[in-house]
């Protein structure tokens, strides 16, 4: 190995040393809100609101207010071609059960149950990138009360 060689490699380590011991000391000491958006800074903006589908663009079988679905049992969305890959934002006071197939070319149904969190109502995101139908359910037969929102 050359001189010239030698030096540039020690130049690059150094670098890389002092790159990493920058970055470990200026990092925080906590673990970040990962619900705190405004902690990404420009980065979390990006994504803001701008990927959640238009409730207009969906079509229930029951009952709907505008943009609230009332059930008793279930209820099947219908969902036009968003374009792109969306996100389509359910919510409720009470538990209700999602069923909707995976995005992309995946053979794949993900099902779950939504159940409201501490001070707050359940809420469901599901992944759309194309025309597709999202089966809503109620827990024991009940009547639920579903929004489709914006965020």
């Amino acid at each position: 190995m050359s001189g010239r060689q030698r030096l540039l490699l020690v130049a690059v380590t150094v670098l890389l040393v002092a790159g990493f011991v920058i970055a470990i000391g200026v990092g925080r000491a906590d673990r970040g809100d990962p619900a705190d958006a405004g902690a990404l800074g420009w980065l979390g903006r990006l994504g803001s609101g701008s990927t959640a589908l238009d409730p207009a663009t969906v079509r229930a079988d029951c009952d709907r207010t505008g943009d609230v679905l009332t059930f008793v049992g279930g209820c099947v969305l219908r969902v036009a071609d968003p374009g792109a890959l969306r996100t389509l934002v359910l919510r409720s006071t009470a538990a209700f059960t999602v069923a909707a197939p995976a995005p992309g070319d995946a053979d794949l149904t993900v099902r779950d149950d939504v159940t409201p969190a501490d001070g707050g109502g359940a809420v469901a995101k599901i992944a759309v990138d194309r025309a597709t139908e999202v089966g809503l359910g109620c827990p024991g037969g009940d009547s639920c009360t579903v929004t489709i929102a914006t965020s």
